[in-house]
């Protein structure tokens, strides 16, 4: 009953979340991580044991990746990254057929949230609010640029004046306008949800985010709020939607009516290691689901709120190490 992470990168206390979890039920099971470069990933590095695989966007990856968990008895893969979710979701039933379970949501479902039109779309057909977006002939300052397809904050643009609007901005297709929601005026939350077997919401943990780097949470602080009751109440099931997903919300400090859908991406996040320590154990319930068969509890909401998360960088030796 091993599991694989893959495209690892840095995952690190993800990693060891789940081998210490894993462990509690399969003394002896392992968990292994994938990377194109796993030699420069600290989260192989600390896994029980690595894989070199091709880039997602090689036609080869699937094939690898299967290959992969029926020589070391894989039984359950784990996604991380955007980039990959679409090819995983659509050999999902392949690898089930030999016996390995793909944690990843349906691929409508995702393609939805890939496309951030179209999850603004989905959010307020279910009543969700969200920024307004405006046509590049008629908008209003300040604004928040940002791709359609875009992660981990990569081309945004925060507009105040005029003049910081560069050709690029209206030439880019893929650019959306959109309505700016002022920090000053809104704090920001990811809040991590989980989904079980049968696409039914069992978990909200908002987390505010402090401060941020390269697109990656570095201060967060849980929050037990109106987003936990608001979030039960639009997004109670969705339809594909499995195991961790990742749902960004602007919370208005003064009036917490104004609640805006930014975004939803369907896999762990970069600062789910904070839910995990708060209680929220994600690793546990899928190889409870996954591995024994086990549903979970209706509502779980028993995680410690206002627990602060500093972020700091550390470092791992690898001795030998050739290049």
């Amino acid at each position: 009953m091993n599991i694989l992470i893959t495209s690892a990168g840095r995952r690190v206390s993800l990693v060891r979340e789940f081998q210490k979890e894993l462990k509690n039920f399969y003394p002896e099971a392992k968990v292994f991580a994938a990377d194109s470069e796993p030699e420069l990933s600290a989260a192989c590095q600390i896994a029980d044991d690595f894989f070199l695989v091709p880039r997602v966007d090689d036609p080869k990856y699937g094939e690898v990746l299967q290959s992969i968990c029926e020589k070391h008895s894989i039984k359950l893969i784990i996604p991380t990254i955007d980039t990959e979710l679409i090819v995983l979701s659509k050999n999902k039933l392949e690898f089930l057929e030999q016996g390995i379970d793909i944690v990843v949501s349906d691929y409508h479902f995702i393609s939805q949230c890939r496309d951030k039109r179209l999850i603004h779309k989905f959010l307020e057909d279910r009543g969700v609010n969200v920024a307004k977006e405006f046509s590049k002939e008629n908008y209003q300052l300040p604004l928040f640029v940002k791709p359609i397809d875009g992660s981990r904050s990569v081309d945004t643009y925060i507009i105040k004046e005029k003049e910081e609007l560069k050709d690029y901005h209206f030439q880019n297709e893929k650019l959306m306008f959109l309505e700016y929601l002022d920090h000053d005026k809104y704090n920001e939350f990811t809040c991590d949800l989980y989904f079980d077997k049968n696409s039914k919401l069992k978990c909200v943990v908002p987390r505010q985010r402090l401060e941020v780097r390269d697109g990656e949470v570095y201060k967060a602080v849980t929050k037990n709020n109106i987003l936990v009751s608001y979030i039960r109440e639009h997004l109670n099931y969705i339809d594909g939607a499995f195991g961790c997903v990742t749902a960004q919300f602007f919370l208005h400090k003064e009036d917490e009516t104004k609640i805006y859908g930014i975004e939803i991406n369907p896999r762990f996040g970069g600062g789910y290691p904070l839910s995990y320590l708060s209680g929220a154990n994600f690793p546990k319930w899928l190889i409870k689901e996954y591995f024994l068969q086990n549903s979970i509890e209706d509502k779980f909401d028993s995680w410690e709120s206002d627990l602060l998360m500093i972020r700091y960088d550390d470092e791992i030796l690898v001795h030998g190490y050739k290049g």
